[in-house]
């Protein structure tokens, strides 16, 4: 009976000595937005929306996604603010290499490199999100905003893009691109479609930067061979900051005032667009020796070709050109450089009329550089291009994203 007591009262300690340590074991911590967030992208499954909540995030490593499926959803790009401007990891706000992602309603700020970075992705959009340097358009500022790359059915929808050292929304070596509703302000290039096929950019607004829309096509890239880019209903104005690129970046050498520019890409047809007061030229159509980079690509075409522009206003602009070829014309002319700038370089084979097609501009002015002659003889005569060539097609997204 002893024992028995024994035995009881040494149970009884031991259960008040659980009691107690339980009572004194400290809470776990509570997670960081940041540590959250993190946690949360590493844990995701498919289906998962991963909500930001209103007001300014401060992170200091940049975040990444691999799982598909997943909404990434904020209260809107005014409100919930994720800032990078602390950030000492990482070589990206966002890196996403995921199918089927949506990102809405927020905005990513101050970004060592690239704000939002899409990489190998199918079925992407992009709705009502900014990417913002706050500083102002700094060199040292992240290259690019909006940045899906080697992707396909991409919808950017409703963005803002400001302050980029290279393009603000820019859509690269991807196929079946819409790109709407948006606006590019303070970046070198406000928009860019570079070695893409099929993109349709309409309804955006492309101001204050240093060359409005880019649609490019260059060499030593995995995927190559622009075209099929329709560029519509867009107001094209006063592009006209000093380009503040990097050093040796192919789009240091845009020059300011660059409404409009097609470099060696093919099949564009750019329609229904406000060009205003853009102080270099509204349009520029060159071939990629304009840049004078040499280039040991066997698959590259360097010229563009199949160029419709039409139906579209021209206001003020060619003022005060930033290009040594144009400021040479300005001087023998005495006048604006015209809305509408050809470099001349001529595809073997090819007529004028191949190259460049100008229809239903109003009072457009024209001129042919003749850049392939050493700029000897400029052409002010658009007969040669008084020619239509056929629509080209709607982009029709084959996902849930348009």
């Amino acid at each position: 009976m002893q024992r028995v007591a024994k035995q009881l009262i040494l149970l009884s300690s031991l259960s008040a000595l659980i009691v107690a340590c339980s009572e004194q074991a400290p809470p776990e911590p509570e997670l960081s937005f940041e540590e959250s967030l993190q946690q949360q992208l590493i844990q995701a499954q498919p289906g998962d929306v991963i909500e930001i909540p209103a007001g300014t995030h401060e992170l200091t490593r940049g975040l990444s996604l691999t799982v598909d499926g997943i909404t990434i959803r904020g209260e809107g790009m005014e409100t919930s603010i994720l800032s990078f401007a602390n950030q000492a990891q990482g070589a990206e706000g966002l890196l996403v290499n995921a199918d089927d992602f949506v990102i809405e309603d927020l905005a990513i700020e101050d970004t060592v490199g690239d704000a939002l970075k899409i990489n190998e992705s199918n079925n992407v959009t992009i709705r009502n999100v900014r990417t913002e340097w706050t500083g102002g358009a700094l060199t040292t500022n992240g290259a690019y905003g909006i940045y899906p790359v080697q992707s396909s059915n991409i919808l950017i929808d409703g963005a803002v893009a400001i302050g980029a050292s290279d393009a603000g929304i820019y859509v690269g070596q991807s196929t079946q691109i819409i790109v709407r509703n948006s606006r590019a302000e303070f970046n070198v290039a406000g928009i860019e479609i570079e070695n893409s096929t099929f993109a349709d950019v309409h309804d955006n607004i492309a101001t204050n930067n240093t060359g409005g829309i880019l649609v490019f096509d260059l060499p030593n890239l995995p995927v190559q061979g622009g075209r099929n880019t329709r560029v519509f209903n867009n107001q094209i104005v006063n592009n006209n900051t000093a380009n503040f690129a990097p050093e040796g970046n192919i789009v240091g050498e845009v020059p300011a005032g660059s409404g409009l520019m097609v470099l060696a890409n093919d099949s564009i047809e750019v329609f229904g667009n406000e060009f205003t007061d853009n102080n270099t030229a509204h349009v520029m159509i060159v071939s990629y020796y304009i840049t004078e980079r040499p280039f040991e690509d066997p698959n590259y075409d360097p010229f563009p070709e199949t160029i419709y522009v039409h139906n579209n206003v021209f206001n003020a602009g060619g003022s005060t050109p930033d290009s040594e070829p144009l400021q040479a014309l300005q001087a023998a002319t005495g006048q604006d450089i015209p809305d509408i700038v050809w470099d001349g370089t001529m595809v073997p084979g090819k007529s004028a009329e191949d190259i460049l097609c100008l229809s239903s501009n109003g009072d457009v002015s024209f001129v042919n550089l003749d850049a392939g002659n050493g700029f000897a003889a400029p052409s002010f005569d658009p007969s040669t291009h008084d020619c239509t060539l056929p629509s080209l097609s709607v982009i029709s997204l084959s996902s849930n994203a348009d």
